[in-house]
């Protein structure tokens, strides 16, 4: 096959244009203009003008952060950083090495530029122009323009069609094979010089992937319109952090809203007819299978009582200069690759092996799934659109419309495995992976994927078993799965592999279903009252335990000093999560002791009642003693931190721009809080956010087009030197939203500086 090169002049376009259609795609052009918070509005008469304007604002703002990850997906780490460094795979740390290794290894670039060419023209204009413009842009910043952070770095340079294939492939295994990572990449024979894999299995919700939806319908709304509020739960460093943007393309093409690195268009958002947002699903979009290995070979395995030989795959990462090039053999099967987790005591042994089967794996649909719910007029063409192109990846579509309608669809690329497949394939093995896997017999081709007709892939499972909800109430995700998308409505069970069915929700989805009654009880929805629901900052889990546990202090004669210094604080706590709460870090650090206790509820789960149990928090006896014990644990954890344990929560929880410490509101999401924050430990003290609320934004419509109020928390740039490094930061601390500007006037009204033309 031809290798894509790009060329000078904007050639790349011509190596891929079909017949006829060179002359159409000679040049590349758009507009930019700036508004508010620095946000791009890119305006194209072509597809590949679309993903130029939209590539080189994207640089503008995160050159540093894209050139990286291009350098990432390329498998060229470890050369650049050296071997035992960081790289942020998706949502997790990995080491360089691995990194590399495993990319190398995992993307098939053969495979992708064959299905890049199948692609729609749309598509491949897309791709083709943000290699254009990302490259047009480092022409134009040239030395002096590149952010001091990567100034002068080797692996800031120009990319190729093969680099965006990369990354879009990246991007699709986010939320499922990529969690394996270091395993693939660290997986050898036994026998052979095995490198160190320190590595388990990721626990249930340990990845930290969210985020809460609504889409209200005109039954629900004050208008009668529709409305979504969307609340996704995302990084705030590395490639995964959103941007906003706006695009205004061919065919009437009108769309707002953000995407992540490498995205040449709105992947949640709105146009004039609806708004929609994703949350991760609970669905998941990987199998794992043990194979039974021959005897005689660790490298074969037994299919159907016949040796099948492994493939083998050699790469070889290049490393710093003057040190040896690292070369590894992985294998792959019928199943996917071979892959270890030691910690979870997965292994590759003589006798069995285990493999991952991955439904995104080679998903180069996305991005018309994306472009055809950007055109959609209702929320019915948006069902259609995921429905029919099975490329939505890892997450749910929760959409609303002018006209009053609202959807929740979870419809993904999902392994075709019914419950009755799960059944007779299982192995003695399976149910120690059932809570974070389906584990499949890899010895019997029957326990393949089934393969349906009129899926664009064979082996997903077709839409129509699947979960798509439309309705005039509402209908809201919190990451528990399709059952429940509405307390009064839930949907008949599934496969096992869409998630779990009648089963206790996360204190999350909890808050969410009872925040929500609550603000239907009192009203129909507006756009103040859902600004007011997304920041609200309570914790279920608070409501739910500190009157007890008050009680429980007040009922104990002598309690130990820090114990009772915990009572005090806890009893002058709002139980909330805004920057001024005081007693918020006390909380945070007792809940983390004792919100997995299996003893914790004096009142079980009972399917019939999921919004209020369990419930009622069990004090008697030794479980007060232990509940307390926790209590003065806590407290002495913050003292051993520097922490007050009655800090007003923002100067505990902060985000540090240019010296600057910016007091952050939200918190926990397993204490039951939606304006999720995941903090950690900084070096500055206290906790600096590093994954939760990101793109907020509440979408409703009037008689003209959309009417849209949106934060970005942690701002447009990574660039420490751009105006846009922290502003709307400081915005979302003071809760202050932003009107969006969509129409041509409302951009006139708040644009900044001048529109800027580039073409070539």
């Amino acid at each position: 096959m031809m290798r894509i090169t790009l060329l000078a002049g904007g050639l790349a376009a011509l190596l891929l244009a079909p017949a006829g259609e060179a002359q159409a795609r000679s040049r590349f052009e758009a507009t930019i203009t700036r508004t508010t918070y620095g946000i791009p509005h890119i305006q194209a008469d072509t597809w590949q003008g679309v993903g130029y304007g939209v590539a080189y604002a994207y640089a503008a703002d995160n050159l540093c952060l894209l050139a990286e990850e291009f350098t990432t997906v390329a498998g060229e780490r470890s050369r650049h950083f050296g071997p035992e460094a960081k790289a942020v795979l998706g949502f997790q740390e990995v080491d360089n090495l691995s990194s590399d290794v495993f990319f190398r290894a995992t993307i098939d670039l053969p495979a992708l530029r064959e299905g890049f060419g199948g692609q729609s023209r749309e598509s491949r204009g897309l791709a083709e122009g943000y290699v254009a413009g990302y490259n047009r842009f480092l022409k134009d910043a040239d030395a002096d323009g590149i952010p001091a952070e990567c100034r002068g770095q080797p692996w800031v340079r120009a990319i190729t069609l093969d680099d965006v294939l990369r990354l879009n492939e990246k991007q699709m295994l986010l939320a499922s094979s990529l969690a394996l990572a270091p395993g693939i990449a660290g997986a050898a024979p036994p026998g052979s010089a095995a490198p160190k894999v320190a590595m388990a299995l990721p626990k249930p919700g340990e990845l930290g992937i969210g985020s809460n939806g609504w889409a209200f319908g005109g039954e629900a709304t004050a208008d009668g319109r529709g409305m979504v509020i969307g609340n996704p739960h995302f990084p705030w460093n590395g490639p995964s952090r959103f941007w906003q943007l706006h695009v205004t393309g061919p065919d009437g093409y009108d769309v707002m809203g953000v995407g992540i690195a490498g995205t040449p268009i709105p992947t949640l958002g709105f146009n004039k007819d609806v708004g929609w947002t994703h949350t991760v699903t609970a669905a998941r979009h990987f199998t794992l299978h043990t194979l039974t290995l021959d005897p005689a070979d660790p490298t074969r395995y037994m299919l159907d009582g016949t040796s099948v030989a492994m493939e083998p795959r050699t790469i070889t990462v290049p490393m710093p200069e003057g040190t040896p090039d690292v070369t590894r053999t992985l294998y792959t099967t019928r199943f996917g690759p071979v892959f270890v987790a030691p910690q979870s005591g997965v292994n590759w042994s003589a006798a069995m092996a285990f493999a991952v089967k991955d439904a995104n794996r080679g998903n180069q649909r996305a991005i018309e799934t994306w472009l055809r719910i950007g055109q959609a007029k209702n929320v019915g063409e948006i069902k259609t659109a995921v429905s029919a192109t099975l490329g939505i990846p890892w997450v749910n579509t929760i959409a609303a419309d002018r006209f009053g309608d609202a959807l929740h669809a979870d419809i993904t690329a999902v392994p075709n495995v019914s419950a009755d497949k799960i059944a007779a394939c299982a192995t003695p093995l399976s149910p120690l992976f059932a809570s974070i896997a389906t584990l499949l017999d890899g010895s019997r081709a029957d326990c393949d994927w089934d393969v349906a007709g009129g899926t664009p892939v064979p082996g997903l499972m077709p839409a129509s078993n699947q979960a798509a909800t439309i309705v005039r109430g509402y209908l809201t995700n919190s990451n528990d799965s399709y059952w429940l998308s509405n307390p009064r409505l839930p949907h008949p069970a599934l496969s096992p592999i869409l998630g779990k069915h009648a089963q206790a929700l996360s204190l999350r989805t909890r808050s969410n279903f009872t925040e929500t009654e609550a603000l239907l009880a009192a009203g129909k929805v507006d756009h103040a009252r859902a600004q007011a629901q997304v920041f609200a900052n309570k914790s279920l889990a608070a409501d739910m335990t500190v009157a007890p546990l008050l009680a429980l202090c007040e009922s104990t004669a002598e309690p130990a000093e820090t114990v009772a210094r915990g009572c005090a604080a806890l009893a002058g706590w709002d139980r909330r999560y805004e920057a001024s709460s005081r007693g918020s870090a006390l909380f945070r650090a007792f809940w983390a002791k004792v919100g997995g206790r299996s003893d914790l509820w004096a009142v079980p789960f009972d399917p019939a009642d999921p919004v209020n149990t369990p419930r009622d928090i069990a004090t008697d006896g030794a479980k007060g003693e232990k509940l307390l014990a926790a209590l003065g644990e806590a407290v002495a954890d913050l003292d051993n931190a520097g922490i007050g344990i009655d800090a007003p929560w923002g100067d505990v929880q902060r985000w540090i721009a240019n010296g600057d410490a910016i007091p952050i509101h939200g918190g926990p999401g397993t204490a039951g809080v939606l304006n999720y924050q995941d903090a950690r430990p900084s070096p500055a003290g206290g906790l600096v956010p590093v994954h939760g609320s990101s793109y907020i934004q509440i979408v409703g419509f009037d008689a003209s087009g959309p009417v849209v109020d949106a934060i970005l928390s942690y701002s447009q740039s990574t660039d420490p030197a751009s105006p846009h490094y922290a502003d709307q930061t400081r915005a979302y601390a003071a809760k202050r939203w932003h009107r969006l500007p969509f129409s041509p006037d409302e951009i006139a009204a708040q644009a900044i500086g001048k529109t800027k033309r580039i073409a070539e």
